[in-house]
């Protein structure tokens, strides 16, 4: 099983890529291959330009191609996610995420943008055509204290538990995904009559 984990934010420190780390961990502690790509790793005329030859774009779409789900994190910025994120969003293929299982994750300086995520970032996953997009994870900045001096980042009780939660359901919903059958399956069957 593969999962895709998308940051968007443009800063590298940066509270939902905190977020990513926490998930990306609980995740490879299940037996789920991760494959994380940040908007950071991609040269900002490849993504501004839509450059489908860059390698970087392209072993994007190979890995988004190959994976069963796909976690997609961002901070809130103007009451959206992250123009970055729109960005790398529009290079993926019109039917990119089908078949996918896709979780959405953010951050926002206040509760406020709670709402981010389903008037803003789910519209787009759903038109990239995702499988199933489950109710995203929304953290506001007390929840999440940046570690010092090499220290783990400390998240809220709260917010720990609604994490654990989302992606105990990611998982759960990875494990019922229909598996695609082979299309050479029938090819080479033998039929009796």
């Amino acid at each position: 099983m593969l999962v895709v984990l998308l940051g968007g934010s443009p800063a590298v420190r940066s509270r939902s890529n905190l977020l990513l780390d926490r998930s990306r961990r609980w995740l490879e502690r299940s037996g789920i291959e991760v494959v994380e790509y940040r908007i950071t790793d991609f040269a900002a005329d490849d993504l501004l330009f839509a450059r489908f030859d860059s390698p970087r774009i392209r072993d994007l779409l190979t890995q988004v191609a190959r994976a069963d789900g796909l976690l997609v994190a961002t901070p809130v910025y103007k009451a959206s996610f992250s123009g970055a994120l729109k960005t790398l969003l529009d290079v993926l293929p019109e039917r990119a995420l089908e078949h996918k299982v896709v979780l959405p994750l953010a951050t926002g300086g206040s509760p406020a943008h709670l709402l981010a995520v389903d008037y803003a970032l789910k519209p787009v996953l759903g038109a990239l055509k995702a499988q199933e997009v489950l109710h995203g994870v929304f953290a506001d900045d007390s929840q999440i204290a940046y570690g010092e001096a090499g220290a783990p980042a400390q998240f809220s009780a709260g917010l720990s538990e609604r994490l654990e939660d989302a992606l105990a359901q990611f998982h759960g919903a990875l494990l019922r995904r229909p598996q695609l059958l082979d299309k050479n399956l029938l090819a080479t069957a033998r039929w009796s009559v």
